[in-house]
């Protein structure tokens, strides 16, 4: 991306050679503040005490994915693993008083945007997710920018904002490990991502957080196995010890985002079990996952997902409720997902309650179920879910609640719902894709569509779902169609002309839509499923050059397209 310059490090064994590149235009003294001769020093040794760990855990990832297509075989319960599930006296550490009580977080929130930062710490949320992962596009500006806010929003340098000590708990979720962070290199190599984020966070924040029993907190996203949880867990203990932090002072909540992730819940918990603030569930990737794993098997085509995929259906209702068993029977918290919709000004009008009322009708399944708490985007929807967790629980959370009723078997877990494939679904689908790399290509991680807000976990569903029909040849229930190349091809040339009539897209152009379809396209049509869109996005050619010349001083106020 930016031309790399080497910096050289001196500490007591000797210089040590680090490639960083220059600060973004606009950013030199923030990026002065954040990349000391210290931070460096630190950084160096986390990456170089960590790398081939990260490296075995993702050669980790490809076995066990071709095992399962080479055997065809389906994930269960570990048997290894059968004396952690059945021991019933293990605990994780109870967590610190401000995390007890986790009715309501603000989601999918990039801290790059400093006016949405203010306000969230503003707000009367519980806690927020300072997302650099699924809602932020990892633009160096916005890297820079958002490490740094976090650390003015930690050391009480926004002058309207509270002290830090009483203002929402901040949440920080570096990237997963698919990511690689382009512009420092450590022994000749790009750094895993979030150790990037996560070393940065710790070296500027971890001891004012813990000082005014304010964390530090983190969220983990896209683990798949009880082995990366013990990768967390050594590295955890690690920047504990080195920076002279207590051991267990850090708690990370672990989002099951992935299928195989939900069948080793409990060994995760294990892993984690000093540093544990509980278990994340959430809709999109979790479900986008199965196609990640299985979609090449007819056995688990995924419906139409705006018309036939809810929490309500068996094996998403299946996974919470074992997510939230699980948890406090090990007496950790569960969480739920995000509640995405966008709430239409004017409180009194007929579609402002429409979308409340849809909001709590599923929130409210959520609760029932016994989640302690689940995420909102918009800041309006906060008051209203907080006083629903206050009419249907009790106290801060709902630990006592066991949930015994719940047997939960693989069958369960693997139970694809019936339904079909809709042309508003394809549709959609395909809108949703095109406007999320678009929003990419102008250094935004979400954007707004349809009266709610899209991130990376939207996108991989879309995009996942339509290579998946392309792939078994699908038919719409609308004109019995086959989804092909062709007409998936086509229906992208007609959305694009859709998208041009409604969408006002914050500076972009026509050419940036027309280059994001183009990607799209190539995405979708792919002979075998590329992983992550974020990683594909990351390596892709076309991103990494749109970052030269893209200056974003501040992130566009409507974060890409916003349509209708």
């Amino acid at each position: 991306m930016n031309q790399r310059h080497v910096t050289t490090v001196f500490c007591p064994q000797g210089p040590v050679s680090m490639e960083l590149s220059p600060p973004p235009s606009g950013l030199e003294a923030e990026h002065g503040t954040l990349f000391t001769t210290d931070s460096l020093l630190f950084l160096h040794e986390l990456i170089s005490t960590f790398n081939e760990e990260v490296d075995e855990v993702l050669r980790l990832r490809v076995s066990r994915k071709t095992h399962l297509d080479l055997s065809g075989e389906l994930p269960s319960f570990l048997k290894s693993t059968t004396h952690i599930r059945r021991d019933p006296a293990w605990r994780v550490l109870p967590v610190p008083p401000r995390l007890q009580r986790r009715h309501v977080d603000i989601g999918d929130l990039a801290p790059c945007d400093t006016q949405r930062f203010i306000k969230a710490l503003l707000s009367p949320a519980q806690g927020i997710q300072v997302d650099f992962d699924d809602g932020n596009c990892p633009t160096y500006h916005n890297q820079i920018r958002g490490l740094h806010n976090v650390l003015k929003a930690v050391h009480n340098q926004f002058p309207d904002a509270p002290h830090i000590s009483q203002a929402p708990v901040l949440m920080l979720r570096p990237r997963a490990w698919n990511m690689v962070e382009h512009n420092m290199m450590v022994e000749g190599r790009e750094l895993p991502a979030p150790l990037f984020d996560f070393g940065l966070l710790m070296f500027h924040c971890g001891s004012t957080l813990f000082e005014n029993n304010s964390g530090p907190f983190f969220y983990l996203s896209k683990v798949e196995s009880f082995m990366e949880a013990r990768l967390w867990n050594k590295i955890f203990v690690w920047t504990q010890q080195k920076l002279g932090l207590p051991l267990g002072c850090i708690k990370a909540t672990v989002l099951i985002e992935n299928v195989l992730a939900a069948f080793e819940m409990e060994e995760i918990l294990y892993e984690l079990r000093d540093h544990s603030a509980g278990l994340n569930c959430g809709i999109w990737d979790y479900s986008a996952s199965f196609v990640n794993k299985f979609g090449h098997r007819q056995a688990f085509l995924l419906p139409d997902r705006s018309k036939y995929v809810n929490m309500e259906k068996r094996f998403l209702r299946s996974y919470m409720d074992l997510l939230v068993q699980t948890c406090h029977r090990r007496g950790a918290l569960a969480t739920g997902g995000m509640a995405a919709p966008l709430l239409p000004p004017g409180a009194l009008s007929d579609s402002h309650s429409r979308v409340l009322a849809a909001v709590t009708r599923l929130k409210l399944l959520e609760i029932k179920a016994g989640v302690d708490g689940f995420m909102v985007y918009d800041l309006g929807l906060i008051e209203p879910m907080q006083k629903l967790f206050k009419l249907h629980t009790e106290g801060d959370n709902q630990l006592h609640q066991f949930r015994n009723d719940v047997t939960v078997t693989p069958d369960d877990l693997l139970s694809m719902p019936a339904g079909g494939v809709t042309l508003n679904g394809l549709k959609y689908n395909i809108a949703v894709g095109v406007l999320f790399i678009n929003a990419w290509l102008a250094g935004n991680g979400h954007f707004f569509y349809r009266g709610q807000v899209e991130d990376s976990a939207t996108a991989e569903i879309s995009r996942s779902q339509v290579w998946q029909w392309i792939r078994h040849q699908t038919r719409l229930e609308d004109d019995s169609r086959v989804v092909s190349r062709r007409l998936v091809t086509d229906l992208t040339n007609k959305v694009m002309m859709e998208l041009r009539e409604t969408c006002v897209c914050a500076g972009s152009h026509t050419s940036k839509l027309n280059t994001a379809a183009d990607m799209f396209l190539e995405v979708v049509l792919k002979r075998d499923f590329p992983e992550f869109i974020t990683t594909y996005l990351n390596q892709d050619h076309t991103f990494l050059c749109s970052q030269r010349s893209l200056v974003l001083i501040h992130p566009p106020k409507n974060h890409g397209c916003v349509c209708g």
